[in-house]
Order: C-alpha cells, then structure tokens, then sequence
C-alpha cells in the first residue's frame, strides 16, 4: 500500500494528476491538456510493481483526484515536474511530455521506510 501510494504519487504525481477538465472547453489552453493514461514501474525493493492511473492536464498544471497533494507543471517544451505529498509519504517526479506520448523517473520515501524509485510513461487517451 505504502509503494503504491508512493509510485501514485511520484508519478500521477507525475506529471498529470489535475481536476477534471471542463468539457465545455472546446480546444486545450497547452498542447499537453487532457486526458492521459500514465504507467507507474516502481523499481526498488520498497516499491516494485507495475500501477496504472487515468489523470488529466488543464492549462499546463498537474493534479490528480485523490487523497494525496500533487502539485505539478508541464512547461511549454513538454517538461514536466511534480511533487505528491501523502501523509508521512512524498515524492518527486521529473520527465518530458510530447504532443501524444511522454516518460519520466520518480523517487520518494516516506517515514520508516526505504527509498521508492522508478519511471513512468504516458500515453495520451483520446483525440
């Protein structure tokens, strides 16, 4: 549970996890809003596993629907950065998003527990 949590939020963390993006909104504000489906591949003995997360991107700025506090950014070249902090757990996300595809590392830890690190891909979902 503590890996998964991490590897969310390293990830989901990374570079997407937002509110949910208004369909009312007819084009995206960055290239990089919408829909992705991101996969989290933990690395290290305290967080191995494959885990797979739906997030969104709205004008540029990463969150994700959870318990946890993502706060994240893409920036206009597609790199993208964010931190996801769940109770005694946090971690820190880094990568680079092009129009459709993108890829990243991750590494947190939490308190009594070991260092958690990996990657991640992500794949935009939709048009």
């Amino acid at each position: 549970m503590v890996a998964r949590k991490l590897a969310v939020a390293a990830i989901a963390a990374l570079p997407f996890a937002l509110a949910a993006v208004d369909h009312a909104q007819a084009q995206a504000r960055t290239m990089y809003d919408g829909s992705w489906s991101v996969v989290v591949n933990g690395q290290t003995s305290e967080c191995q596993g494959t885990f797979n997360y739906s997030v969104q991107i709205a004008d540029g700025i990463i969150g994700y629907g959870s318990e946890a506090s993502v706060s994240g950014r893409v920036s206009p070249n597609g790199a993208v950065s964010v931190r996801v902090v769940s109770g005694d757990q946090s971690a820190a996300g880094s990568g680079r998003l092009s129009r459709n595809f993108g890829s990243g590392s991750f590494r947190g830890q939490s308190s009594g527990r070991g260092i958690c690190a990996g990657s991640w891909v992500a794949q935009r979902i939709g048009g």
